[in-house]
C-alpha cells in the first residue's frame, strides 16, 4: 500500500480530472456541431483545451475540496456548461437526448481508455520509475471521476444530462413541465449530497462498473 500525503493525491487527480470535465463539455460540443448546432463552436467550445471549459469553481475548488473531504474516495465536478441552441438542431427532440448522452458516454469511454493504460501499467511494473508510478495513480483516478461522472450525469434531474434525455422521451406539455424543475436542481443534488442519498443511489453502480473496469486489467 503506497501512503500517500494530499499534495501528492491532489497531483494525481489533476490531470484525470481536467480530461474528465473538459471531454465531456466537448463531446455536447462536437455532437451538437455534427447535429447542426454551431453555437458552440462559434464560442470556442468545440476544444479539447481546458481553459475553454474551465469553471474557477466547479473544476478546481469544489473537485478538491470534496476529494479531501471525503478522503479521495468520491470526486465530481463541473465545467461551464456548454451552449447549445436546440432549435437548430436538425431534429430537436431526438438531437437533445444524443447531445446530452454525449457527455457521459465521453466520460465511460475515458474510463475504459484509462483502464486500458492501467493494465500497461501494471505489465510494467508501478515501481520501476517515478513517472510510471504517477501514471499508475492516475490512471485508477481516471477509472473512477470518469465512473462517477457518467453515472451521476445519467440521473434524471434537471439540468443533468440524464433529465434531457428523459425530456425528449416525454410528450411536449410534458417535457415543459418537467423542465421547470431545472432552476431547483442543484438544491436538491445538493440535498441528495448531504443526506446521503446520492452516495445510496451511486454507490452500487459505480462499485459494480470499476470492478467491471479493473476485472479487465487484471
Amino acid at each position: 500500500m503506497i501512503d500517500l500525503n494530499t499534495i501528492q493525491k491532489i497531483s494525481y487527480w489533476i490531470i484525470p480530472v481536467l480530461f474528465a470535465i473538459t471531454l465531456h463539455e466537448a463531446a455536447h460540443a462536437f455532437v451538437a456541431h455534427r447535429l447542426g448546432d454551431s453555437t458552440a463552436k462559434m464560442l470556442g467550445r468545440l476544444s479539447i483545451n481546458p481553459l475553454r471549459h474551465i469553471d474557477l469553481i466547479g473544476t478546481i475548488v469544489v473537485p478538491i475540496a470534496i476529494a479531501v473531504l471525503s478522503n479521495f474516495h468520491f470526486v465530481f465536478g463541473w465545467a461551464k456548461p456548454v451552449p447549445i441552441n436546440w432549435t437548430q438542431l436538425k431534429n430537436p427532440r431526438r438531437d437533445m437526448a444524443l447531445v446530452a448522452a454525449a457527455g457521459p458516454l465521453s466520460n465511460i469511454v475515458m474510463a475504459f481508455f484509462w483502464a486500458v493504460l492501467l493494465k500497461l501499467l501494471i505489465a510494467i511494473h508501478p515501481a520501476a520509475s517515478s513517472p510510471v508510478l504517477f501514471l499508475y495513480m492516475a490512471a485508477q483516478a481516471g477509472i473512477l471521476i470518469n465512473m462517477v461522472l457518467a453515472i451521476l450525469n445519467f440521473i434524471p434531474i434537471p439540468p443533468l444530462d440524464g433529465s434531457r434525455v428523459v425530456a425528449s422521451l416525454l410528450p411536449p406539455s410534458a417535457a415543459i413541465q418537467y423542465m421547470r424543475i431545472e432552476p431547483f436542481g442543484f438544491f436538491i443534488i445538493l440535498a441528495l449530497l448531504l443526506t446521503g442519498i446520492l452516495g445510496w443511489i451511486i454507490q452500487p453502480i459505480l462499485m459494480w462498473s470499476v470492478q467491471l473496469l479493473f476485472s479487465m486489467v487484471r
